[in-house]
């Protein structure tokens, strides 16, 4: 799985908008955002969709954001994991 190419972020910009709300969060390149000096977040592409790999608890978490659904359930997680790293 090749982590996500200029065309395949174009096709998730409403999810990028979203994280890029999270003030505490900095994106060294586009899709690729950290905490501090600390990898947080980035995006795949695959034939079977796009995927995001976000740290939680020390590890990355594959979720799959294809769909509406499947894109809340990653925002919702982002904030959680900022909470966890004590910064909201």
């Amino acid at each position: 799985m090749k982590h996500a190419g200029p065309a395949a972020l174009d096709s998730i910009e409403d999810v990028l908008a979203a994280v890029r709300r999270h003030v505490q969060l900095r994106e060294r390149s586009r899709g690729s955002f950290y905490v501090k000096s600390s990898a947080f977040l980035h995006f795949h592409e695959d034939p079977e969709g796009m995927f995001a790999d976000l740290k939680e608890g020390g590890d990355f978490v594959r979720y799959r954001i294809n769909t509406a659904a499947e894109k809340r359930r990653l925002l919702v997680s982002v904030a959680r994991a900022l909470a966890e790293t004590g910064n909201p």
